[in-house]
Parts: C-alpha cells; structure tokens; sequence
C-alpha cells in the first residue's frame, strides 16, 4: 500500500461522457458484484463467500463469492460437515465465530491458503425458524479481528443472506445471493472521478437519494442535487479529495426526497487509486443512518439528534429518539428516561421494558398505578438534579442499590438541563465492561442539553394542543341532537400544521319536533383568530335560527353581522332545514362547497344549490334558496374544504373521492361511514368538517289539522268548534274539555293582547295532542305573580299550564308560538256481556 495512505483497487472505471446507455445518455447502474465489493471494503473485508450444505453428502459447498480477488485466498470448494473449519464449527453450533490472525492459525483447514498472517476470518450461520441453511465466510484485512460496529453490520448482512437464501431454496439452478442481500439490507455504493464529476452508482444508492435509474446522467451534481444546502459544505469536504483527508471518512447528511421528505443518510468514502496507479477515485458506501452504527464521535451524530428532536413534539417521541442515539448508537443495555415533578421522578421511558430486566425501584415506578419514584429514595440521583453535574460511573464502581442492576458494566447518569433548571434524568447502562472516552463524554453533554429542551418543548406543545383541543371542543357542539326519522353524525379533525384550532365549524338544531336545521361552515384560516370568529358565526346561525326565521333570513342575518364586525376574515357556510315528516330540504349556501347526497340505490350526486357569496363581504347580498326531497335511505353529506383539497388535491379530484368512498360506503352505520369518508387525511394542511345525516322517514307520521282564527266578537267560539270536529274525526274525544279549555284561553290571550293574525294549528302523534296557537307578537306570555280574589284576569296561564302535561312558547317568524301537549287516556276494552255468551257447541 502506498505510504501516503491511498488504497489500490482494481474497480471498474466509470464510463467517459456520452458513453452511457443507448439513446439515453445515462450511465448503465453498477452490477451487484461491484456493489458487493465495495461494501466489503468498508466491512473491513476483502472475500465474502457463502457455503450451503450439499444434501446427501455430508459437506458444505461454495456457491458464491465476492471480492476485490477472491482467487488469491484459497477457500476450499467443498467443506466436511464433521470437518474443523470455520464454517463447520459455525454452521455446527449456530453461533458466529470471529477470529483473529492467531486464532485462525489454529484451524488446519476451511482457512485462506496459503495461511496469511494479515488475515482474520468471521464465520455467521445463515439460518431461519426452518432451519440452518449454510454459512457466511468473510475474510477481513484487520490481524485484530472485526470491530464492534462491523460486527454488527455483517451479522445484519448474515440475517439478509439467509433472508434471500430462504425465499430462493425452491427455485431451479443457481441465483446470486450476496448482491440481493446487499440490496436487502440498503447499502448503495458508488465511484466518484473528482476530476471531471462523474460518478458510477448502483440501484440502491439512487433508491437512497431518490432518483431512478432511468433519469440518473452519471454526473455527480446530479447527486448532490438532492442534498439539503446545509449539509453541502460538510458534504463537499468529504467527497473532495486532499493530502490531509486520505483514508476513511464519515459523515451523516440529509437528502429531499422526491415527496418532499427529508432523509438521514450515512456515507463512508475512502480515496483510492486507480488501475492507471495515476488517477484518484473516491470509493464508498451510503445507507439509511439506521443501517449501520454513527461514530462515537463524529458531529454528525449531534445535527442528526438535533434535528430528530426538533421534530419531537410528544414526550413519547422524545423518548424514541433518545432510545435510537443512547442505546443503539452507543451498544447500551439500558436506557431510562425520567422527569421531575416535584419531590418524584415519572419515568417516561424504560428501555427495554421488560420489568425483570430492572431493579425494583424503576419496576415498580414504570407501573401505570404508581405516582413515580420518590428522589429521596436515590441519593444520587438527588445529587444530580441538585447539581446538574454528568456522572460516569466505569466498570466495577460500588452504586446504591437502586442503580446497581441498571448497569454493571458502566453507567452514565445525565441530568438534563433546560431554562436554568434540571427537569430531569436519563440512564444508560451496560452489561458489559465500557470504557468511557473524552469524545463520548461529550457527546453525552451535548445529548442531555438537547433533550433537556426537547423535553420542555414536548410539554410546551402538549399544553398548547391541550388548550387548543379544549377551545374547539367549547366551540363545537358536544353532542347532536336524537332526530325523528333520522340520524345524525358529525366528525371534526383540526390541522395537523400550525396551531391545531381552526375556523370549521358545525351545528345540528333541533328547531321543532319534526324539523332540524344542519349547518357547516368554514372562516377563513385556522388561527385562533379563526376560531374566535368561528364561535360567534356559530353562535349567531344558532340564535337566528331558533328564533323561527327561514333558511334565507337566518344566512342574510349572519352575513350582517359579520361585515359589521369589521374583521378582515370572511366564512363559508352551507345551511340545510330539513322537514323530517315531509322528507324535503331547503339549502341555502353562501360560498361553501355543493352538498353531497347518496340515494338509496347507492348511487351519490352534488346537489346543485344556487349560491351566495360569502359572508361577510357584502352587506346587501342575497342567498336564494333550493328545494330538495329526500326519499328514505338517502344520506346527506355537508363537508368542508379541508377533506376534498389541497396543495397537491384539486378540487375536482377530491370531490370525486369522496363521492366514490361515499358510494362504497356502509350506510347501516353512519359513525363508521363517516370514518370512511374521512380515510386517511396524512398531514393535513387545513382541519375538516363533517356533517352527516341519514334519513329513514317517520314510522308513524302525526296528523295535523289547521285553522286561521278571525277576529270577530265569537272567534272563541269558533275556534272550540273547529277544535270540537277535529278531535271527534281523530277519535279522541276523551280530551275534549281539557283540549277545548286550553283552546280557549290561548286564542283569548292571543286576541286581546296582540295584533295582526292568529292560528291555531292541532297534531295528534301517538297519545299527545298538542295545541298551538301563533300570533305576531314577539314577547312570550308573562304569567302573573300575585292573582288574589279582586283580580280581573291572569288566571288563564295558570289554567292552562294545570291542564297540560307540557307548556311552552317558542319563537317563530314574525312572533311566537304558545302550545300546549295533553296525553290522552288509554281506553281500558270493555268486557264482554255474559248474557250474550254461548256455550261452545250449544245453539245459537
């Protein structure tokens, strides 16, 4: 090897400009054996060979091989089973065998020949839940032996081979084993010619990266391309050659996807030399940064955690990530992450949780019922929150109890620091014996003050979205109103970006027994200037609405009011009265999205409803009303434009896709069907509404009858006699005094203390008679306080509300409703008349 530090490789050169693929341009991705060969490289090895047992014979047999020059190792072709090779022993006991330079002299066969004394060799059995299936031989350049982290890395590769070796066994003849794992496991690897940019990559790598093989130019700014322009410099240093950086280097970045998400990769890169023993290449490897284990001490490893716990927004996910830097990246057995909370620490996680696997202090503090664990319990870990100081405790160090089983091979106490305070502890044991070094205690500082503030962010969010879900909640209506002949469902979703409280909003009320109005609405923006206005736009449609006005009034009056707010936002709204006896809806819409509706065959249609602008825009607009009729086993669906657009929805296309899952849906279940239609929203930019109802139709529609009272000297009378008729037609005369009595005093009242028109209007449902009587004045009737013997009136309320079983007045438009419900008696069958029996079989 060259004293300057530069490898010698016999690789493949990258083709020259203009020579890649017929008619494309691009170069052709590399093979697998190449790609095998450079991921050895950086493995530590230099021969990789797979054995699998020959059946019948007794012996394992060489099927495949990758390296730089697999010739000059000798393996054998064929291995006794019964035999004291490597591969034997490993495939024997289904353990791997790592061995060095002088462990490996004392095999006497299954080794390179001629023996080398620069050679160690790792035998991994390849095996399944079925059964042994051969053995991974991989010879490394290192007379020490393999590494903990390259260890780690060939075993996953052992796993992947076995993998492929499996899903391969019933196929005929011989296919690849090694490339396909490779793939398997997500290592690309890649050729760089700094000199004129070109670089020969794999299908893999540009899988990594994002780019097909089909689109890939060969050239290496292509590549860089899609990293992020933060990571550039450090990536351009790495991949640049210089007489100070010749050997291995490291380095962790981030690339954009094609789907707009950001990717953690890890490189490895080395400079070699070429076949000319003149020209430099740039040899490495890149995977996912899980695939294989960061450098104990390479900054790249903190702007990875840094930028994992920016995204944090839950102590859960906190948690996750501090499990992936602490337990994965640095081989410990434990991690234990625990918060302060006065006097007691809640642990928030417990890694592994298995509970036998910790000593009783944090078994019982990882229970559910448990309050925590009380600090004074643990002197230590007083100390620590006391002092904030990072503690490292090496192998063979006396602890308290309650630390002792967490780790016996080392121990790292950190507090985590955050707004001049400690909130809390993190853990990380080992079982076996580890060393601590400076770059590793540095790296631990640097940990515990990101998670220190992770951790109060992750609460800070927690509130916010704890404030903010409780917001919409009283915003929102908590619960729909039980309708005849119907069924009614809402869901509401909040923005899963910026504050999660928006401006949607929906509303089911109930106007009388058989009529319900539905409401939807979206203002402009989900802030919390969106939901204030939100509320009081839902407030005032609510009020306008139980004041008895009709669809068109109650939306013109709300426009109104918003536009004399003076606010710079506007709302959509689309307002449904649906008369559940009659089956027929009247829409109004004010710059809201068409209604949806699926009939009863199963087929689904936009209902066209004539439109408004929106409110709050113009004072004077008009909103024209649209009749519908619903026939029983329709579903009406009124959404917002959260569900059917965004940035990468168009309108059109998300209208169709409701409508098809509307289509699809079950209407037997109206939660689950609007579950359906909500699907799966991801990330979603705008929170959703939506308003469902299921019409059935009334089982038993009540009969009506109505009357317009004149007002002449006997309008009471004829309003008894209209009574009297209409209760005789509907049989049940049995309430005729008290309904006639109750007529009475209402038309009466009605009369003498209003003006313009009355009426009177009966129904019969079931066994209530209910009597209204409506007139124009706005003011409910008052009933008197004192009513002593020199009174002159007063004492027809009180009549009325002695007769009734139920009494009320509602508004309505252009004045009020006074009713009044009585059950009627439940006729007892009159017994038969014995004189008028005959015996059976006697005469007639």
């Amino acid at each position: 090897m060259p004293h300057d530090g530069r490898a010698r490789a016999g690789l493949s050169e990258p083709p020259a400009p203009g020579a890649g693929a017929a008619d494309t341009g691009a170069p052709p991705p590399a093979p697998e054996s190449t790609a095998s060969e450079r991921a050895l490289v950086f493995a530590g090895a230099v021969l990789a060979a797979v054995y699998v047992p020959d059946r019948g014979s007794g012996e394992l047999r060489l099927v495949e091989t990758a390296g730089r020059t697999p010739s000059a190792y000798g393996l054998p072709e064929r291995l006794s089973l019964s035999g004291r090779s490597p591969a034997a022993h490993a495939f024997r006991t289904n353990r791997p065998l790592w061995l060095n330079s002088a462990a490996l002299a004392a095999y006497g066969e299954g080794v390179p020949t001629p023996p080398r004394s620069d050679v160690s060799l790792a035998a991994l059995p390849l095996g399944t839940e079925g059964g042994q299936l051969g053995c991974l031989v991989v010879a490394g350049t290192d007379a020490q032996g393999f590494e903990d982290e390259r260890r780690r890395f060939l075993e996953r590769y052992a796993d992947a081979v076995a993998g492929v070796l499996h899903l391969g066994a019933g196929r005929p003849g011989p296919s690849s084993l090694l490339g396909p794992a490779l793939r398997k496991l997500g290592v690309g690897s890649f050729v760089l010619v700094p000199d004129i940019g070109l670089v020969e990559a794999d299908e893999t790598l540009l899988e990594l990266v994002g780019i097909t093989p089909d689109s890939f130019d060969g050239k290496a700014e292509t590549l860089l391309a899609h990293a992020l322009p933060e990571d550039m410099h450090a990536l351009m240093s790495v991949l640049e050659p210089t007489t100070q950086t010749f050997g291995r280097r490291e380095l962790d970045f981030r690339v954009r996807c094609p789907t707009g998400e950001t990717r953690w990769l890890s490189l490895w890169c080395q400079v070699v030399t070429g076949a000319d023993d003149l020209s430099e290449r740039v040899l490495g490897v890149m995977t996912a940064a899980s695939v294989l284990r960061r450098g104990a001490g390479d900054v790249s490893r903190i702007q990875w955690l840094t930028a994992e716990l920016d995204e944090a927004m839950t102590v859960p996910a906190v948690g996750r990530i501090v499990v992936t830097a602490l337990r994965d990246q640095l081989g410990a057995d434990r991690v234990v992450l625990a918060e302060a909370q006065g006097d007691r620490l809640t642990v928030s996680v417990l890694d592994p949780p298995d509970p036998a696997a910790w000593p009783e202090p944090w078994r019982a503090a990882w229970r559910p019922e448990r309050p925590g664990l009380p600090v004074g319990a643990l002197p230590v870990l007083r100390t620590a929150l006391r002092d904030g100081r990072i503690d490292l405790w090496p192998p063979g160090t006396a602890l308290e109890p309650g630390l002792a089983g967490v780790g016996t091979g080392g121990l790292a106490l950190l507090p985590l620091p955050a707004k001049g305070r400690v909130v809390g502890v993190c853990l990380v044991g080992w079982d076996q014996a580890h060393e601590f070094v400076s770059e590793e205690r540095s790296f631990l500082t640097a940990v515990a003050a990101l998670v220190g503030q992770a951790l109060t962010r992750a609460h800070a969010h927690d509130a916010e979205e704890e404030l903010a879900t409780m917001l919409q909640r009283s915003l929102l209506p908590r619960r729909l109103p039980e309708l005849p002949g119907g069924t009614a469902v809402a869901r509401y979703l909040p923005a899963r970006q910026g504050l999660q409280v928006g401006g949607d909003w929906y509303d089911a009320i109930a106007l009388t027994e058989d009529r319900v109005a539905l409401v939807i609405g979206d203002v402009q923006g989900h802030s919390a200037a969106a939901a204030t206005i939100m509320g009081q736009m839902r407030t005032a449609v609510r009020a306008y609405a139980v004041e008895g006005h009709p669809p068109d009034v109650v939306i013109s009056h709300a426009n109104r009011l918003l536009v004399g707010m003076e606010t710079d936002l506007f709302a959509t709204c689309c307002y449904a009265e649906v008369d559940m006896e009659e089956g027929t809806i009247l829409f109004v819409r004010a710059g809201h999205l068409s209604p949806l509706v699926r009939h009863p065959d199963g087929s689904t249609e936009e209902v066209q409803v004539e439109g408004g602008p929106p409110l709050g825009v113009l004072a004077e607009s008009e909103f024209p009303m649209t009749t519908f009729a619903l026939a029983p086993g329709t579903v009406l669906v009124l959404v917002t434009d959260g569900l059917v657009e965004a940035s990468d929805l168009p309108l059109d296309e998300g209208m169709h896709r409701t409508r098809a899952a509307l289509a699809a849906a079950e209407p037997a279940d109206p939660g689950r069907m609007a579950d359906a239609l909500l699907g799966d929203v991801g990330r979603r930019e705008d929170d959703v509404a939506l308003l469902l109802l299921r019409y059935d139709g009334m089982k038993t529609r009540p009969i009506k009858a109505g009357w317009a009272v004149w007002r002449l000297p006997d309008a009471v009378m004829h309003a008894r006699r209209f009574t009297a008729r209409t209760l005789r037609r509907w049989q049940v005369e049995d309430t005729a005094d008290a309904v006639l009595l109750v007529v009475s005093e209402l038309v009466t009242n009605a009369l003498v203390h209003t003006q313009g028109p009355v009426r009177i209007d009966l129904m019969l449902r079931g066994d209530r008679v209910r009597v209204c009587v409506s007139d124009s004045s706005p003011r409910a009737p008052a009933k008197p306080v004192i009513v002593d013997w020199e009174s002159t009136g007063g004492r027809g309320l009180l009549l009325v509300e002695a007769m009734s079983d139920a009494f009320g007045s509602v508004p309505v438009a252009g004045g009020k409703q006074v009713w009044s419900e009585i059950v009627v008696p439940r006729r007892e069958p009159a017994p038969a008349d014995p004189a008028h029996l005959t015996p059976s079989g006697g005469p007639p």
